[in-house]
C-alpha cells in the first residue's frame, strides 16, 4: 500500500504551513515509487470514447492541443509532446492506491488522478491553475519552475490552452522518481520534460459560489422547491411607481435567504452535488441482479471494493438520520445506520465488519445490492 514518506512529510506542518499558502517540494515523498500504469496502457485509455484525453504539442513553433481520443501516436515523433489522461484513477485500481496517501484531506475536495506522459521537451507551458495539485513523479525527469502569486496575464496561447506571460521563478527543481511538488491555486508554473516521463498528479479543488448557487437552483427547480410567493397585506401606498423600496427588498432578499437558512434542504443539495462525479466511472454492471442472501453470503467469504472515481459523503446535519449521498443521489437508512453510513463513507474497502450494524435493515441491503448490481462496489474476486 502506498504511504507518504514520514521523513520528508508531516500532514500537520504541510496544512499549518503550506496548504493553499505557497509551493512546496517533497523529495522523496513517495519512496520506491514506480509508475502504477504503463504507457501503452495510458495510451490505451486515450484511444477510449468514455475517457477524457488531450495531446499537447509545438508545431513550428506554435502550441497545438487536441481532445482525444486517439487512434495512433506514430505522428507525433520522438520530441515534444505530452499525452495528458484525465481521471486514470476512475479506470485503473493500480492508480487509485495513489489517492489513500492523501486522505489527511477531505475526499468532496479531491478531483482526479490526471496522468501525464511526455517525451524531452515535452510540457504544456506556462500556465496558472485554479486547483490545488500535488505532482508525483513517476519514470524519468522533468524540470519544474514555479513562479510567485501575483498578476500575471493570461493569454491563449491555443484555443484549448491559456498561457500566462514569463515569470521569475521561486522555485526552479529537477523532479526525479518518488519526488512531490505541490502547487496551491494561483501560481504560475512550467513543467518541460526533460527525458521520457510520467507525471502523476492528485488534484484537489472546491466549488466556486457561481457553481454552487446554480447547483442549488437546479436542485429547487427539479424537486420543485422555493415555489412560495411574497406576501405582503396591509402594506401602504406606494408613491413612486419606479422604486423598488428598501422594505421590499428586504422582503426579496429574506425570501432568498429563506432557502439558504433551511439547514436541511442545502445540506441535501450539498450531499447531492458534491457526490456527482465530473469524469465517466468504469462501471462492470451485473448482468443479473444480486441477491440479498447471495450479498451476505459474498460478505462472508470477501469485502466490497468501492469503483474508483465513486464520490460518497455525509454530513453532520443529516448524519443522526443515516442519511448519506452516493453518486447524486440521496438515501435515507434511519438512525439505526448510522454506524453503517459512517463505514460506507470513510472506507474504501468494505468488510462484513463494517456494515454488520446495518445488514439487518431491508433499506440498507436492498440499497447495497442496488450498488452492487449497477458497479458502485464490487466483489474483487
Amino acid at each position: 500500500m502506498l504511504k507518504l514518506n514520514p521523513a520528508a512529510f508531516s500532514p500537520e506542518d504541510f496544512l499549518q504551513n503550506y496548504w493553499q499558502q505557497r509551493p512546496l517540494v517533497i523529495r522523496q515523498g513517495l519512496l520506491h515509487f514506480a509508475d502504477l500504469i504503463s504507457p501503452d496502457e495510458l495510451a490505451g485509455l486515450a484511444c477510449e470514447e468514455e475517457v477524457e484525453s488531450r495531446l499537447v504539442y509545438r508545431q513550428d513553433g506554435a502550441w497545438q492541443a487536441e481532445s482525444g481520443p486517439f487512434d495512433s501516436y506514430e505522428r507525433m515523433g520522438e520530441r515534444d509532446w505530452t499525452l495528458i489522461v484525465q481521471a486514470v484513477d476512475h479506470w485503473s485500481p493500480d492508480v487509485a492506491q495513489l489517492v489513500p496517501p492523501f486522505a489527511f484531506l477531505p475526499k468532496w475536495r479531491f478531483d482526479d488522478v490526471m496522468i501525464s506522459y511526455s517525451t524531452p521537451g515535452g510540457g504544456v507551458g506556462p500556465h496558472i491553475d485554479l486547483y490545488d495539485v500535488f505532482i508525483c513523479q513517476g519514470s524519468g525527469r522533468r524540470r519544474w519552475r514555479v513562479g510567485a502569486q501575483g498578476h500575471h496575464r493570461q493569454f491563449a496561447a491555443h484555443a484549448a490552452l491559456l498561457h500566462t506571460e514569463p515569470f521569475d521563478a521561486i522555485i526552479d527543481v529537477e523532479l526525479l522518481p518518488g519526488d512531490i511538488l505541490y502547487i496551491p491555486p494561483g501560481f504560475p508554473h512550467d513543467g518541460v520534460t526533460l527525458e521520457t516521463a510520467m507525471s502523476f498528479s492528485v488534484g484537489y479543488r472546491s466549488k466556486s459560489a457561481r457553481d454552487m448557487l446554480s447547483g442549488l437552483a437546479d436542485y429547487v427547480i427539479d424537486r420543485e422547491l422555493g415555489n412560495q410567493l411574497i406576501s405582503d397585506p396591509q402594506r401602504p401606498v406606494h408613491r413612486q411607481q419606479g422604486q423598488i423600496g428598501a422594505v421590499d427588498f428586504a422582503r426579496i432578499r429574506a425570501q432568498m435567504q429563506a432557502l439558504l437558512d433551511d439547514e436541511q434542504l442545502v445540506a441535501d443539495f450539498a450531499g447531492s452535488f458534491l457526490s456527482k462525479s465530473k469524469c465517466a466511472l468504469d462501471l462492470q454492471a451485473l448482468d443479473e441482479p444480486l441477491s440479498e442472501a447471495d450479498l451476505l453470503d459474498c460478505l462472508q467469504q470477501q469485502p466490497l471494493q468501492r469503483t474508483g472515481g465513486l464520490r460518497c459523503f455525509y454530513l453532520d446535519a443529516t448524519l443522526a438520520q443515516g442519511v448519506c449521498y452516493v453518486a447524486g443521489e440521496r438515501y435515507a437508512f434511519g438512525a439505526d445506520c448510522r454506524a453503517a453510513v459512517l463505514a460506507l463513507c470513510d472506507h474504501d474497502v468494505l468488510d462484513i465488519d463494517l456494515l454488520h450494524s446495518a445488514l439487518h435493515q431491508p433499506q440498507f441491503i436492498s440499497a447495497v445490492c442496488d450498488w452492487v448490481h449497477q458497479g458502485y462496489w464490487y466483489f474483487a474476486d
